[in-house]
This record gives C-alpha cells, sequence and structure tokens, in this order.
C-alpha cells in the first residue's frame, strides 16, 4: 500500500518537474523528497519517474500513481471545507497551467477568480511562457498556446483569436510624425519579441510584414512590448485587448495590420478526468467567447 504522504511528495515533484522546487514547496528538504520517491518506488515495484532534458518525467506508473495523489489531495480539500456549502465541496484541488502573458493577465485570472467564488477549493497556479505546447508536459494540466499545436498524447481546443496591430504613443507620434502608409511606418524603429528567442512561428508576422523596420527595444514579455511603446521606445506591434486599454495609444494603419492569430488550449487526456481541470478549461472559454470583441480589437 502507497503511503499517502509519499503520493502527495510525488504531485509534487510531477507539477514542478524538480526535486529541489518540489522541497521548498513542501517545506522539505532535496534529501527528504528523494527518500519519499524511494519509498513509494519500492511499495509500487516500479519507477514512477524518469529523467528528461527539462527535469523529471513520470512513467506510466508515476501517471497511475499521481491520479491516486490528486484523489487523496482532493479529498484533503473537501475535508478542509467541511463546513462549507454543499455545492461548494463539490469542486476542489490544484490545477496548473501556461499561458501567454496577455491571456494569463486578461483571460486567465478573471475566469479563475470567477470560478473560486463559486468554487473556493479550486487552486490554480499560472506558469506565463510564450512556447510551443510541450510534447511532454509532466504537472501541467492545462496549456494555453498561439498557433495549432502539434501534440501527441493530448486533447487541443481552438479557443478563440485575438489580433494584433501597429500603435505608437500620442507623444511619440507629435515628435516623429504619424506614419500614413506602409513605406512610412517601415522608417520607425519597432517594439516587439526578441527575435532569437521567439519560438512561436505565428508570432512572427512583423518579420514578414515589414522586415525593414529596425528593432528599437525587445523583449520576451508583452506587457514590456506595451509600456515600451507608451515610453515612446518605437512603433509596437501589440495585441489589441491589450493596447486598446491606454488611450495614449493609438492604432497605425489597421487595414494593412490586422494580424490575427488562433489561442489553442491541449489538456491531457488524464488530466480531463478530473473535476476541478474540467472546471477551469471550461470558465476559460467562457471568458474567452465573452472577452471576444475586445479580442478582436472591436471593443
Amino acid at each position: 500500500m502507497a503511503n499517502p504522504d509519499d503520493l502527495l511528495v510525488l504531485l509534487a515533484v510531477a507539477r514542478t518537474g524538480r526535486f529541489t522546487t518540489a522541497a521548498e514547496s513542501l517545506g522539505l528538504n532535496h534529501t527528504t523528497v528523494s527518500r519519499r520517491i524511494a519509498s513509494l518506488e519500492q511499495s509500487l515495484d516500479g519507477h514512477v519517474l524518469a529523467r528528461s532534458v527539462g527535469g523529471w518525467e513520470l512513467t506510466e506508473l508515476g501517471r497511475r500513481a499521481m491520479h491516486a495523489a490528486e484523489e487523496v489531495e482532493q479529498a484533503l480539500g473537501r475535508l478542509a471545507s467541511a463546513d462549507d456549502e454543499p455545492e461548494r465541496q463539490q469542486l476542489s484541488g490544484m490545477v496548473r497551467m501556461s499561458a501567454t502573458d496577455g491571456f494569463s493577465a486578461y483571460i486567465a485570472s478573471p475566469a479563475v477568480a470567477a470560478l473560486r467564488r463559486r468554487h473556493p477549493g479550486i487552486t490554480v497556479e499560472i506558469e506565463t511562457v510564450t512556447r510551443r505546447a510541450r510534447q511532454h508536459r509532466s504537472g501541467l494540466d492545462i496549456e494555453v498556446v498561439v498557433g495549432e499545436p502539434q501534440v501527441h498524447r493530448a486533447s487541443a481546443f481552438r479557443l478563440g483569436e485575438y489580433v494584433l496591430g501597429m500603435y505608437a504613443s500620442r507623444r511619440y507620434l507629435a515628435e516623429h510624425g504619424e506614419p500614413e502608409t506602409v513605406e512610412q511606418l517601415t522608417r520607425h524603429p519597432l517594439v516587439y519579441f526578441v527575435d532569437s528567442m521567439l519560438l512561436v512561428d505565428d508570432l512572427d508576422a512583423p518579420r514578414r510584414l515589414v522586415p525593414t523596420m529596425r528593432d528599437s527595444l525587445s523583449s520576451t514579455n508583452v506587457f514590456v512590448h506595451v509600456e515600451a511603446t507608451r515610453a515612446g521606445a518605437g512603433i509596437g506591434f501589440l495585441p489589441c485587448f491589450m493596447a486598446d486599454q491606454h488611450p495614449d495609444l493609438v492604432r497605425l494603419l489597421p487595414e494593412h495590420f490586422a494580424e490575427h492569430l488562433p489561442y489553442w488550449m491541449v489538456l491531457r487526456p488524464d488530466s480531463l478526468r478530473l473535476a476541478a481541470v474540467a472546471a477551469v478549461a471550461d470558465a476559460l472559454r467562457d471568458r474567452t467567447a465573452a472577452y471576444e470583441r475586445e479580442l478582436l480589437g472591436l471593443g
């Protein structure tokens, strides 16, 4: 019989991919985590983890053990909320997801907040990152990516789309003039992603649409793009749903620059069985649909 404490340690390792990070989250040390995993493997008579480039990945036995660990976690969550109303006891547990910066802030955060008002037993961890969907997604229940993912042993759903447009601050335009043609726009510096670190092909639009624009300020974080554009660093290629929040930004040549990009959600098949994960996925779908006009730059 597996020790429930060992199962919860495995769950922490599966979610972080590393013994040291799992140890910190549990208030243990690395040696204790290692010993717990060894104890679990002995009781299950097999390996639950295997090394990979990005850390530790679950084996097939490890995935089965993680399901049991998630049930233990959910049971503890229900016990902790025993005094809550019955409907509030129905959903509990940890859901781990990754998404881009903008989606995390404007879609995921309000969606999760609304969901937790109904089901406070649900806890969500969001890793903000702009990348392709992982082929090995140990520890992640949900991934939201830009562009259609090519994944195996996972389910992918199209959430919706958003629009990128060219923006500049009113102050910048007062100093440098407002471009009225594409040729004039290409004389200005660009604020966008670091080209050498861009991992998503769908986000390479500026290199294709305006290849002669020189970089001004580049970052891996889209909030930096917005603030750099507001500060006058150049013309930013920005998500409309983020840029339109700021009245000091002006959209330029929308008839030429309206790049539509899709959001996709990727879920592990085993995660789909968990009520908490399904609830978060539904909340993300609902919030994306409700925010459609803003995403398309029409709000």
